[in-house]
């Protein structure tokens, strides 16, 4: 068979999933798909046993020869962020924007250098020898937040504007920074020289990330220009498809930020100005066509995921690393949060109501599952994808089904956004 088959098996599958998820199991649609498509490859893996049908093999197989983590990366990411970047509240996020730069830059240092170092340092008190700097490297893996997951969390939750547009508005940006942060520590791995103390990796994220966002500000003000212009709906679509792969694109084709550009040209889009934003006609086409794709993105990677999981071949000994890893991620997150936050003008109780909620909403998901299965081969490798598929599982299903709890306990009784 070819990727193509394997798709459209899986597409078929995702459908069945949703469906029954939808009709009798009512979890929200990402902790829903992810558990779904655990057990049906869970019965793959477990008719492979049985049956000796070899079906995992051909499955790995086909996964490997579709290079599905590089088109995650290279197109999918972009076209789920644009999707996201649609519903956010553009004038909230602007009047939050100094603590968004924090969170999705100091924050995912803060979370990518703790979680490294004390990985490190419980892995050497087990007597597992993993390299300092593949511990960075699996730390700025899991830095990021996933914004489609996240977005979909807060949907029904009432949270407080000023909280709600914070989380989001992170979610949608350090997805760049904690790019930046991979391939520094990628190419340390492989021989490079990076000085942590001399302000490289801050110029770094500071030239990806400005010149990501002017990329994403210009080409969205262009498409702005030419979605008012134009009232045929099949176009505007097409204008605003050329407008996430040509400025993801050409970003990363000047070594800039293709997320933050992205992400910019979304939220250009959403101007709430009349004069440069989209009439509510557009607007409303825009989120008609990109809500859908969106769901079947995330849909299919979520299955994709699982698949990938229950195909790994692991070692008994290559699980103990995971009792380390899920706590470090939500201590990591908690500290990662906490500092920018201190530096905020809220009351203490303000600001442990804020710190406890961002903690917890900060699930990972497809960029952290792309970003750990582009790594090269090594001797650590499956120890790392076992790891950040732990840390996945966990925040998406026990953090977001736990969610609403954790909100009531901060800040009472939700009311419905």
């Amino acid at each position: 068979m070819e990727p193509v088959d394997l798709f459209a098996i899986v597409l078929g599958v995702a459908v069945a999933i949703g469906c029954v998820n939808h009709r009798w199991v009512r979890l929200p649609p990402a902790i829903g798909m992810l558990l779904g498509s655990l057990l049906i490859a869970l019965l793959i893996v477990g008719s492979d046993r049985v049956l000796h049908l070899h079906a995992m093999g051909w499955i790995r197989d086909t996964l490997d020869a579709a290079d599905l983590p590089n088109f995650f990366l290279d197109a999918a990411l972009a076209l789920l962020l644009f999707a996201g970047s649609l519903h956010v509240d553009v004038a909230e996020l602007n009047r939050r924007r100094w603590l968004i730069l924090l969170l999705a830059t100091a924050s995912v240092i803060i979370s990518t250098m703790t979680f490294g170092a004390g990985l490190w340092a419980l892995l050497g008190l087990a007597g597992i020898a993993v390299p300092l700097v593949w511990c960075v490297l699996l730390g700025a893996i899991l830095a990021p937040t996933d914004a489609v997951v996240v977005e979909n969390l807060l949907r029904k939750a009432g949270l407080p504007p000023a909280l709600r547009a914070a989380i989001v508005g992170e979610s949608l940006f350090n997805d760049g920074a904690g790019v930046v942060l991979f391939l520094l520590a990628l190419g340390v791995t492989q021989g490079d020289v990076v000085h942590f103390g001399h302000g490289q990796v801050l110029l770094a994220l500071a030239r990806e990330i400005a010149g990501g966002a002017c990329i994403g500000l210009v080409a969205g003000w262009l498409a702005a220009l030419l979605l008012r212009a134009i009232h045929e709906q099949s176009l505007q679509l097409l204008i605003s498809l050329a407008l996430v792969l040509c400025s993801y694109r050409l970003a990363l084709l000047f070594d800039l930020s293709g997320p933050i550009a992205v992400v910019a040209a979304g939220l250009r889009l959403g101007s709430p100005s009349p004069r440069l934003g989209l009439t509510p006609d557009t607007r409303a086409a825009l989120i008609g066509f990109w809500s859908p794709l969106n769901q079947l993105l995330n849909t299919m990677l979520f299955l994709f995921m699982g698949l990938h999981i229950l195909g790994l071949i692991v070692k008994p000994v290559e699980l103990i690393p995971i009792a380390f890893a899920v706590p470090l991620a939500i201590v990591s997150r908690l500290i990662s949060v906490a500092v920018p936050l201190a530096f905020t003008r809220q009351s203490l109780g303000e600001k442990a109501r804020a710190v406890t909620v961002l903690s917890w909403a900060g699930l990972r998901g497809g960029i952290s599952i792309a970003l750990a299965l582009t790594l090269p081969e090594s001797p650590w490798r499956t120890t790392i994808l076992v790891m950040t598929y732990a840390v996945v599982v966990f925040t998406i299903v026990v953090q977001g089904l736990t969610f609403a709890r954790v909100l009531h306990a901060a800040y009472g009784k939700a009311k419905p956004a």
